[in-house]
């Protein structure tokens, strides 16, 4: 009779333990397969317009940019002027940036994208010099200089930072820049120039803009 105890029963090679088994690993190019799709996106978001300039925005901005005028022209001081311009100004930047956020939301595009951030450092330096020269040329008592130095340095950063938006936006800060050099040099029409500027022209390039680039 054959011992069992020294019997031993040898099990198959196929018929391992799954804890046996490497784990799968992916694909060998697969990582590099996503890191080719990540750049392609990232070029491709770097390449492209900031498109999300409102149209109708610009509109609004226009016709409260008019009454401005229309209130500024009533004040009897310096004083007085300056504040409904610089109220106008932050009413202006307030209905500008939930205008530009509704549009960015609408169309899929951050405003903190690739090219949303380059029309922001392109657009923003002009502004900011355009505050320091105001409290500059108020301190100094040069008031009739400001029109024109809001128009230029606004027209400034519409031009910079319209190189990574779409094309019309470069000549609407060009007419800006142009309105404020004919505001240094005939600043008694002053009244004429900013609600030229601020009011119609915003206008005229904001429906523009609307009807090409929706909205």
């Amino acid at each position: 009779m054959v011992d069992q105890r020294h019997c031993r029963v040898r099990r198959p090679a196929s018929q391992h333990s799954p804890n046996q088994f490497p784990a799968r690993q992916p694909p060998a190019g697969h990582s590099e397969a996503l890191d080719d799709l990540r750049f392609i996106r990232e070029t491709m978001e770097r390449s492209s317009s900031f498109t999300a300039v409102p149209g109708w925005g610009q509109v609004a901005v226009g016709v409260t940019a008019i009454a401005a005028s229309w209130f500024a022209y009533r004040q009897t001081s310096p004083k007085g002027w300056v504040t409904v311009w610089l109220a106008e100004a932050a009413a202006a930047v307030a209905i500008a940036f939930v205008a530009m956020r509704s549009k960015a939301s609408r169309s899929g595009l951050p405003l903190t994208s690739g090219p949303g951030r380059k029309f922001a450092l392109s657009f923003s330096p002009p502004l900011f010099v355009g505050s320091i020269l105001t409290i500059v040329l108020w301190r100094a008592g040069f008031v009739s200089a400001l029109p024109g130095t809001w128009l230029l340095l606004y027209g400034t950063g519409v031009v910079t930072g319209g190189a990574f938006s779409v094309p019309i936006v470069p000549v609407m800060g060009a007419c800006f820049m142009a309105l404020g050099v004919a505001a240094l040099l005939l600043p008694a029409w002053s009244a004429v120039w900013m609600a030229a500027g601020f009011g119609v022209i915003h206008i005229i390039f904001g429906f523009w803009i609307a009807r090409e680039h929706g909205g």
